[in-house]
C-alpha cells in the first residue's frame, strides 16, 4: 500500500542555451524541478511500513538518436560561465540542426530512475524501481560563419 501511495513528481527540464541550441555548442541539461526523496506511510493497527522513492539517475533521449545517461539532476547553467564550456555532469552537444524535423525541433525525454526502499514492523527492503518522464522540444539552429575575403 505505502509503495501505491507514492506520488512521484515530474521533472522540470532546464537546458542552456535558453531558446535555440546550436549545432557544435555544449547543451547543459538539468532537472529545476522532480529531484528528491518522496515517502508515503501505510499503516494497520499496531504496525506502519514507509516506502521511499530515492532519483538515482536521468537518461535522456535527446531526439536525434543519442541517448546520454547522467548520474543525478544535472547542474544548472550560471551567468558567468564560458557558453562553449560543457556541463560538469550533465550535457549534450548537437552535430546536426533540428530543421528537418517535426516542429523544426528534436523531441527530447528525460526519464528519472527511482530507487524505491521500504521499511517497517522491524523489517525493511526493495520495491522495483520506478520512472517518471518529462518531454521537452528543442530547437537546434546551425550558425554558419561567411567569409566573403575582407574589404
Amino acid at each position: 500500500m505505502a509503495r501505491r501511495q507514492l506520488r512521484l513528481p515530474s521533472p522540470t527540464i532546464s537546458a542552456n542555451p535558453v531558446g535555440d541550441q546550436l549545432v557544435n555548442l555544449p547543451t547543459w541539461m538539468w532537472l529545476s524541478s522532480g529531484w528528491g526523496p518522496v515517502s508515503a506511510t501505510a499503516a494497520v493497527p499496531g504496525v506502519s511500513v514507509t516506502a521511499t522513492a530515492t532519483p538515482g539517475s536521468v537518461t535522456w533521449s535527446m531526439g536525434d538518436g543519442s541517448t546520454v545517461a547522467c548520474n543525478g539532476a544535472g547542474t544548472p547553467y550560471t551567468a558567468g560561465v564560458d557558453p562553449a564550456a560543457p556541463s560538469p555532469d550533465c550535457g549534450y552537444v548537437y552535430h546536426r540542426s533540428s530543421a528537418g524535423q517535426p516542429g523544426h525541433a528534436f523531441g527530447v525525454t528525460a526519464t528519472v530512475h527511482w530507487t524505491v526502499t521500504w521499511s517497517g514492523g522491524g523489517q525493511g527492503g526493495t520495491f522495483p524501481d520506478m520512472t517518471t518522464t518529462s518531454t521537452a522540444s528543442f530547437r537546434v539552429a546551425e550558425s554558419q560563419a561567411l567569409n566573403n575575403g575582407g574589404g
